[in-house]
């Protein structure tokens, strides 16, 4: 096919009605550009360099909404490969996703998300439903299986705040938590959740310190000391670093949408947090 040809169909894919998925837009128009599309032709018994990956997230449903923070450290194989990365992103107005998993392929598979429902809601005129969404990143993930099975897997967490179910008077929170695996398995998840290698021990700090009735400025508090005791115990977690001036992304879904927790009044909570902390024998 010649470069005119291409060019041709390219357009044609460009400005007929197409699929509401940004995705299958671009799997169809220039395949070339999906990330698994590009890792089809590596050889999976060959060895690779190591690669930065993404370590703690950590997820809570709060009386409101729900809140999500990850820690800012990347490593490369027993080396800090970045201090200060973000693993947390609002996928939308009501919706948040963090990762774990290989760093670089991981925040990739976000901005394709992130376009994947701008697009649709441009498409259909309307935005997706939460477990719409949940079900649109599962679809992502298990396109990304070859890569994973080469030990490029991405496995993130997905929250957000349900509108359609924020009317419902029965309903406690509208707040919802979803974990994936690498086979694109979509679990909801009740109250908290975290994924990554230190999640252990944030998932064991959160079932001691989550209780109903959570206030959001509460949520931000145990989502940050669960990270601090993932850090604690996990090498590639990294923990508050009050001499940078590096502190956890945490980012919370409401129904005023999705917003991040500024530096300063995360600073407020962490001080707050290491002061008790050296003052209690043991912890």
């Amino acid at each position: 096919m010649s470069s005119r040809d291409d060019s041709r169909g390219l357009l044609r894919y460009a400005t007929d009605p197409g699929s509401s998925s940004f995705v299958e837009f671009l799997a169809a128009a220039a395949s070339d550009l999906l990330p698994a599309k590009r890792m089809s032709g590596m050889d999976p018994g060959a060895s690779y360099p190591a690669t930065p990956h993404a370590t703690t997230i950590v997820a809570a449903i709060f009386d409101g909404g729900v809140i999500m923070a990850g820690d800012r450290r990347a490593t490369m194989g027993n080396l800090i490969a970045q201090r200060d990365i973000e693993k947390v992103f609002a996928s939308d107005d009501y919706s948040l996703v963090g990762i774990a998993g290989t760093a670089g392929m991981a925040i990739e598979m976000v901005r394709l998300f992130q376009v994947e429902l701008e697009h649709y809601e441009k498409i259909e005129g309307t935005p997706l439903t939460l477990d719409g969404k949940a079900n649109r990143l599962s679809t992502m993930i298990r396109n990304n299986l070859g890569a994973a099975m080469q030990g490029l897997a991405v496995v993130p967490l997905f929250a957000g705040f349900d509108v359609d179910l924020s009317g419902d008077g029965t309903a406690t929170s509208a707040g919802k938590i979803y974990s994936y695996d690498v086979t694109g398995g979509r679990y909801p998840e009740q109250y908290y959740h975290s994924v990554g290698s230190g999640s252990v021990f944030a998932k064991s700090a959160l079932k001691k310190l989550w209780h109903p009735g959570l206030s959001e400025d509460e949520a931000v508090s145990i989502v940050i000391e669960a990270l601090y005791d993932a850090a604690d115990d996990d090498s590639a977690t990294g923990g508050p670093d009050l001499t940078r001036r590096i502190y956890p992304v945490v980012y919370s879904a409401t129904a005023d949408g999705a917003r991040r927790i500024p530096d300063p009044a995360l600073d407020t909570v962490v001080r707050a947090l290491v002061d008790r902390r050296t003052t209690e024998t043991g912890t």
